[in-house]
């Protein structure tokens, strides 16, 4: 009896260890299209490609690379920077979720191929590779500090007044004691500024997308009245019939556009709206309302509704009412400390003010920004254009 007893506690021990939890393996995903390489040396044969996004076993770590195992099963290494760990890639998937279902302030398309990032900036983690032309949708704009060789010693924060700069953007690291009299000598440098945009492609994926590098959608036909401004935004207000358009159904589009100077960093979305109407004899389009100088907010509204017993397209502008800026701790975007929502409609070719403002007060203490003239509102306006 006594004989079995070793035998007895090895299979209860083997079947006790069927239940053991085992550590589960480390995953990290593939930033840039590259090879897994069979060694760590200068000269090293390629075993497999790996592409963006694709999930990788790790097997082993050493201090630069990772030793990994491809879902088909080819086994390499590859450099850490090439790659994000589970972290990261779960905090894009929490961007994602997150906003799923914000609305449209416009759409976009790509100059050529481009990385979407986890927060706005260069230096933030980055993971989707997008290709060139990809069609995107923009939810957020954002403006922060370039960090250069040349800023990398100025003051963190910009002046007063220029608190648009620092959406989404980290304070610069104090000087040294031993560089700071040397740093508070040397002249200021000047703070340059960018604009990046939270995007979602047409996969769902969603990060931040330097704004330079993608041209936001805006249709030919209206595009060439810009004046030499940016539009940022246009909105299909109505369709009207015009026998002789060339168009699906003889219905031709009219416009709401917002526009903005070919400048970065400006602690509003836009100056002025125009809305463009079709003059159904001469066939072209003309400017039925302009509003210039004011200090706008995304998004757009767009609605039909009953207006003096008549059904009617109906626009929405939110525009500051004061100097003050709140940075959304979450994206880093700036919005007004007071703002009002105030409502058009378009009849015909006549665009008329339809209620009082809306006002709205920011919760969170305001920063400074240029305060941007009010400007008076100007009366509807039929323009030629040749």
């Amino acid at each position: 009896m006594l004989a079995w007893a070793p035998l007895f506690a090895f299979v209860l021990l083997a079947g006790c260890s069927r239940f053991r939890e085992h550590p589960q393996a480390e995953t990290v995903y593939v930033v840039a299209q590259t090879y897994l390489r069979d060694r760590i040396a200068p000269i090293a044969t390629n075993v497999a490609q790996v592409t963006n996004g694709e999930a990788l076993e790790v097997i082993e770590h050493d201090r630069r690379f990772y030793r990994v195992k491809t879902p088909a099963g080819a086994t390499g290494w590859i450099e850490d920077h090439l790659v994000i760990s589970q972290a990261v890639y779960d905090q894009f998937a929490k961007l994602e979720q997150q906003h799923a279902h914000d609305p449209v302030v416009a759409t976009g398309v790509l100059r050529d191929s481009l990385y979407m990032h986890l927060s706005a900036g260069r230096e933030t983690d980055r993971f989707y590779l997008l290709p060139e032309n990809d069609k995107l949708q923009l939810l957020v704009r954002a403006s922060l500090a370039r960090q250069t060789p040349e800023t990398s010693t100025a003051a963190a924060a910009p002046p007063a007044k220029t608190s648009a700069s620092g959406p989404g953007s980290h304070p610069a690291a104090a000087p040294a004691p031993a560089a700071a009299a040397h740093a508070s000598s040397a002249p200021a440098q000047p703070v340059v500024l960018e604009d990046w945009w939270l995007a979602r492609d047409m996969q769902g994926h969603v990060g931040w997308l330097l704004a330079r590098r993608l041209d936001v959608d805006v249709p030919d036909e209206i595009g060439q009245y810009s004046e030499g401004q940016k539009m940022i935004g246009a909105y299909v207000l109505t369709k009207v019939f015009d026998p002789e358009s060339s168009l699906p159904g003889n219905e031709v589009p009219e416009y709401l556009a917002v526009l903005n100077p070919y400048k970065d960093g400006l602690p509003y979305d836009f100056n002025q709206f125009r809305v463009f109407t079709w003059d159904v004899k001469k066939h072209r389009y003309e400017t039925a309302y302009r509003q210039r100088d004011i200090e706008g907010y995304l998004p757009v509204e767009i609605d039909h509704e009953k207006v003096d017993n008549q059904t009617l397209p109906v626009f929405s502008i939110r525009v500051a009412t004061s100097d003050g800026v709140v940075i959304d701790p979450a994206t880093g975007a700036a919005r007004p400390a007071q703002s009002e929502v105030v409502r058009y409609a378009l009849e015909g070719p006549i665009v008329k003010r339809i209620s009082d403002a809306t006002v709205d007060t920011a919760v969170h203490p305001p920063g400074e920004h240029p305060a941007g003239a009010r400007g008076e509102q100007h009366a509807p306006t039929r323009r030629r254009r040749r």
